[in-house]
C-alpha cells in the first residue's frame, strides 16, 4: 500500500512537473511572439535590390529603426554617391538610390576627324566609330568596344588614325600623255588632263575613255586611264534603207550616222548609231522590216460623269477666246443704258414726292 501511494505521488509530481516546464515553454513563445509581433511592426523589411550594386554581407529579413547596412558596387562600376543606407522611423530605407555607374574607358580623341558614341557615353559594352574628314582617310578599325577585365575597363583595339589621301602618279598610256606628269605625287581632288600626241600617220589618235582624271581616295583614281588608238568603222549599210546624216568618206572615233528606210518599210532597232572605241558600231545597227510599223492601241479617256464625254476645258477658254470684241462692247453699252433707265425713274419718283 506504501508503494502504491509512493508511485502516484511520484506521477502526479511528474505531471505538475511537465505542466510547469510547458507552462515556461508557453510564456516563452508568447514572448517571442509579441518581441517579433513589436519587431516587425516597428522595423523595416528586405533591402532593395539595385542593378549597379550588391548588399555586403547576407540580408535579414527585418531590420530595426535605425540600423544600417552597406552596399558595394558591381564589377565594372565605381561609386558616385554614398553606398549606405538606414531604416527610418515610417520603416522605409533611405537613400533609396543607385550609388554607382558604369567605368568609362579612355576618352578618344581623333585628329582630322570624328569620335562617335552612338551610346552616348564610352562605358564598358559600349562602341567608339571613328570618321575622317574629307580629304583624309582610316587606318585601322573603324570601331572598337569598351571591354571589362575583372574591375577593370580597356578599349578592344588601339584607335585608328586617319591620314591625308594621296595619290600615286597614274599610269602613262600608248601614244599618249596627261598633265603634270613630272609629279610624284597628287593630293585629294587633284585633277589630271589626258590628250593625244599626233599621229604620224593619216588617221589621228582618238582619245577612247575619260580624259580627266581625279584623285578620289588613297592611292585612288576616278576611272582607267584612257586609251589613243586609230578608231575606224566600216562603212554603214543598212538593208532596204539609206543613209540620210552623217554621210562621209571614212567613220573614225564617236562619228553618228542616221538612217531610213525605204518605201513599204519601217526601221527597227537604235537610230542613231555611233562609231565606237572597239571599231564597230554602237548600238547595234537597226534593221528595215517589210510593212507597216505596229501601233499599239490606246484606251480611251474615263470620264468622272458616267455617260458623258469628259469636258475639256481647254477648248472651253478657246471658245471665249473667240468672242468677237464688239459683242463684248454691246453688252457692256446695254448694261450702262439700263443704268441710266433706272436712276432717271428713281429720280422722278423722288420729284413726285416732293410735289
Amino acid at each position: 500500500m506504501l508503494y502504491t501511494g509512493s508511485l502516484s505521488m511520484k506521477v502526479i509530481f511528474g505531471i505538475l512537473s511537465s505542466l510547469s516546464a510547458f507552462k515556461i515553454v508557453t510564456e516563452i513563445e508568447c514572448i517571442k511572439q509579441e518581441y517579433l509581433y513589436n519587431l516587425i511592426r516597428d522595423a523595416c523589411g528586405e533591402p532593395p535590390k539595385f542593378e549597379t550594386m550588391k548588399l555586403k554581407g547576407k540580408p535579414k529579413k527585418y531590420y530595426e529603426v535605425g540600423e544600417k547596412i552597406y552596399y558595394e558596387c558591381l564589377p565594372g562600376r565605381i561609386t558616385v554617391f554614398p553606398v549606405m543606407a538606414y531604416c527610418e522611423q515610417n520603416h522605409s530605407w533611405f537613400p533609396l538610390q543607385e550609388a554607382c555607374m558604369k567605368k568609362e574607358c579612355d576618352r578618344l580623341a581623333l585628329q582630322h576627324g570624328e569620335v562617335v558614341a552612338p551610346n552616348k557615353t564610352f562605358s564598358f559594352d559600349h562602341e567608339a566609330h571613328f570618321y575622317c574628314d574629307e580629304g583624309y582617310y582610316l587606318v585601322g578599325q573603324q570601331v572598337i568596344v569598351c571591354n571589362l577585365r575583372g574591375n577593370d575597363v580597356y578599349w578592344s583595339d588601339n584607335p585608328p588614325q586617319c591620314k591625308k589621301i594621296y595619290c600615286q602618279p597614274p599610269a602613262k598610256i600608248n601614244n599618249g600623255k596627261y598633265s603634270n606628269s613630272h609629279r610624284a605625287i597628287f593630293e585629294y581632288n587633284e585633277l589630271i588632263t589626258y590628250s593625244c600626241n599626233p599621229s604620224q600617220g593619216s588617221d589621228e589618235f582618238s582619245l577612247v575613255g575619260d580624259s580627266k582624271l581625279i584623285c578620289v581616295g588613297n592611292n585612288k583614281w576616278s576611272s582607267d586611264p584612257p586609251q589613243c588608238k586609230v578608231v575606224r568603222c566600216e562603212h554603214p549599210v543598212l538593208v532596204n534603207g539609206r543613209l540620210v546624216s552623217g554621210v562621209r568618206e571614212t567613220y573614225s572615233y564617236q562619228a553618228v550616222v542616221l538612217f531610213e528606210c525605204l518605201p513599204g518599210f519601217y526601221l527597227n532597232g537604235s537610230n542613231p548609231v555611233f562609231c565606237g572605241g572597239r571599231n564597230t558600231w554602237e548600238p547595234e545597227m537597226p534593221t528595215c522590216i517589210k510593212g507597216f510599223k505596229p501601233t499599239h492601241p490606246t484606251k480611251p479617256p474615263v470620264s468622272k460623269y458616267p455617260g458623258y464625254p469628259e469636258p475639256n476645258e481647254s477648248a472651253l477658254f478657246e471658245e471665249l477666246e473667240e468672242l468677237d470684241a464688239g459683242i463684248i462692247a454691246v453688252i457692256i453699252l446695254t448694261i450702262l443704258v439700263g443704268l441710266a433707265v433706272l436712276c432717271t425713274c428713281l429720280y422722278r419718283c423722288l420729284q413726285r414726292k416732293k410735289g
